[in-house]
């Protein structure tokens, strides 16, 4: 075998590649290492297509909602195959001019095959071994599929697959109900697919603020056929359908579809790498342990990311591989996860920052909460809406922001502002008494931050 010697190996070509980069450009000997397509999950198989693929969703559901505004419209078709070809067609060409970039790029080597370590530092790349005094771990995660009864046996689907389907499903069935169930079966369901999301807990998006939570289970329930509670018992085909045997309590019942999708959450792929054989320890749940620094407990090797299992974002994951790469060719900085925020692009959308009223409770802190109805907005009249709300949690004795949790339209958006306020460290009374534009939709966090007990 070969053995190629660099100064810095970084595995994954996502927000690693803000690090190979910046190493790069400092003249150092940098090996890339990804079996591809390059640009992360977040390009090929997750934020970016996702959301792109919502947006077209959210155009029918505008379109479906016309008459309630005295317009009379209608959408007669989807054109599934050139909806694929226009954002699958712009995601692969993206990929591959990242990949070519790099391939281009001065000090960069690129191995596009799966890296996996066999010693202390080094990594086998296809035929070669290569190794550095300095690693960076990038590799993410996958999705994570749980022990069922017959699911090893039928081919369902997951996330990372499901934006390649040739045809539009008449019939799809969700395992799970989390953020990923929640946004794919908003896309599919608005689309024509009749959907079923099978949820074991009694609400959707469990780790949100239960309030939040409960609205967006309420209003999401409406539209799409949501089995709360529901355990699976075992998953078998039915002909050409994939039939899913679920028990609610004593009731027993089979739910069939076309298509069956996966949505159980994400593990890690440090198993892959064989990590092990480098000297890191793992922790209960397969992910890598970084301090605030985002160093591993092996001198010279580095973790950031999902793989690193502190915020599984990928705005996390860029800020923690600009840490990342600051510390490794300079004096050290710790990685600032101040108002880490995150978003749901569902119908409705909902998005937070800070702590959950629960977490809260559970922590003993003290707060303070108001609410906010966006009805009861001047652009919230405007846009019909009766069920969105802003939520804000705040330390009655120094008046912080402890937490912000909205759901309804644009609260990704609109949230921006709190986000800024809890960063900067400003008041719950500095925000409330800034200027805002009216009738602009941030009247609802104004008014929730007023409403205050």
């Amino acid at each position: 075998m070969l053995r190629g010697q660099f100064d810095l190996i970084v595995i994954g070509a996502g927000s690693g590649l803000r690090i190979s980069s910046a190493a790069a450009e400092a003249g150092w000997k940098v090996a890339v290492i990804d079996e591809g397509p390059f640009g992360g999950t977040c390009l090929n198989r997750g934020c970016i297509p996702s959301k792109a693929f919502i947006h077209v969703a959210d155009v029918m559901q505008d379109i479906r909602r016309a008459s309630d505004y005295g317009i009379k419209a209608k959408a007669t078709a989807v054109d599934w195959p050139r909806i694929v070809k226009r954002i699958m067609g712009e995601i692969d060409g993206d990929a591959k001019s990242i990949e070519q970039g790099n391939k281009a790029t001065k000090n960069i080597t690129v191995f596009k095959t799966r890296g996996v370590f066999v010693g202390p530092k080094q990594v086998k790349v296809g035929k070669q071994i290569i190794t550095a005094p300095r690693i960076v771990i990038a590799a993410g995660t996958r999705p994570s599929i749980p022990s069922m009864q017959g699911l090893d046996k039928v081919g369902y689907l997951t996330s990372d697959d499901i934006f390649r389907l040739k045809k539009l499903p008449k019939s799809m069935i969700f395992i799970g109900g989390g953020y990923i169930a929640c946004e794919l079966a908003h896309m599919f369901d608005t689309l024509g697919t009749k959907v079923t999301v099978i949820q074991r807990s009694g609400v959707l998006l469990g780790r949100e603020d239960r309030e939040v939570a409960t609205r967006f289970t309420e209003v999401f329930t409406r539209n799409v056929d949501v089995r709360l509670n529901a355990t699976t018992n075992r998953v078998f085909k039915k002909g050409k359908l994939f039939a899913i045997e679920i028990q609610q309590g004593k009731k027993k019942q089979v739910v069939s579809a076309e298509t069956l999708v996966v949505a159980t959450g994400r593990k890690p792929n440090t198993d892959v790498l064989d990590v092990a054989k480098t000297g890191i320890a793992v922790d209960k749940n397969g992910y890598l342990q970084v301090d605030e620094f985002m160093r591993t407990e092996v001198d010279g090797i580095w973790a950031i990311g999902d793989i690193a299992g502190k915020w599984m974002f990928k705005h996390s994951a860029n800020l923690e591989a600009d840490v990342c790469a600051h510390n490794l060719l300079g004096t050290l900085v710790r990685a600032d996860y101040t108002a880490m925020p995150h978003a749901i692009f569902s119908s409705p959308q909902l998005a937070g920052v800070g702590m959950t009223e629960e977490e809260l409770v559970e922590k003993g802190i003290r707060f303070i909460k108001g609410s906010y109805d966006y009805k009861d907005t001047g652009y919230g009249m405007a846009l019909m809406e009766e069920d969105g709300f802003a939520k804000v949690l705040v330390d009655p004795r120094t008046r912080r922001i402890l937490g912000c949790h909205i759901v309804g339209p644009y609260a990704s958006m609109i949230i921006h502002e709190v986000i800024v306020a809890m960063k900067a460290g400003m008041t719950a009374d500095a925000l409330a008494g800034t200027i805002h534009i009216h009738p602009a939709l941030n009247e609802v966090v104004q008014r929730a931050l007023l409403s205050l007990e």
